[in-house]
């Protein structure tokens, strides 16, 4: 199954996403992400939320739909998009389309504690959302 994780910036919800379903849905899976506009980087507190859950995604980068492989495009199964806030990226796609609203955690006016917070109650959200992605979709 070819499913592909989209949000605007891919440094969070969207990077998070990724890992957690590869994690839990193994690897017989092609399992990617991308942003309409990508930030060029993976936010710092994305990596330690999955960390804190024995998942390393400090190798991934932010890239754009257009990074992405023509043949993976192609073959999609799923198109998940994980925005709230702002304008959810399209992508004209055969695939099931699915929107999980996720708030973003990466919000320049939180302090400290309320960003690690933030990116905590998101991974949570998303381990959930996949774990039930898993058991309708999964085989």
């Amino acid at each position: 199954m070819n499913i592909l994780f989209l949000c605007v910036a891919n440094s969070a919800r969207s990077q998070m996403a990724e890992g957690i379903a590869k994690s839990i849905l193994g690897k017989n899976h092609n399992i990617q992400s991308a942003g309409s506009e990508p930030s060029g980087k993976v936010h710092p507190n994305a990596i330690i939320a999955l960390n804190d859950k024995q998942i390393d995604i400090s190798d991934h980068y932010s890239k754009s739909i257009d990074d992405l492989d023509k043949d993976f495009l192609d073959k999609l199964d799923f198109v998940i998009t994980l925005c709230a806030e702002e304008v959810c990226p399209v992508l004209p796609s055969n695939a099931r389309s699915l929107h999980w609203l996720n708030q973003d955690p990466a919000n320049e006016n939180y302090n400290n504690e309320e960003l690690a917070k933030a990116f905590e109650v998101t991974r949570d959200n998303l381990i959930k959302s996949i774990k039930e992605f898993s058991k309708l979709n999964v085989q």
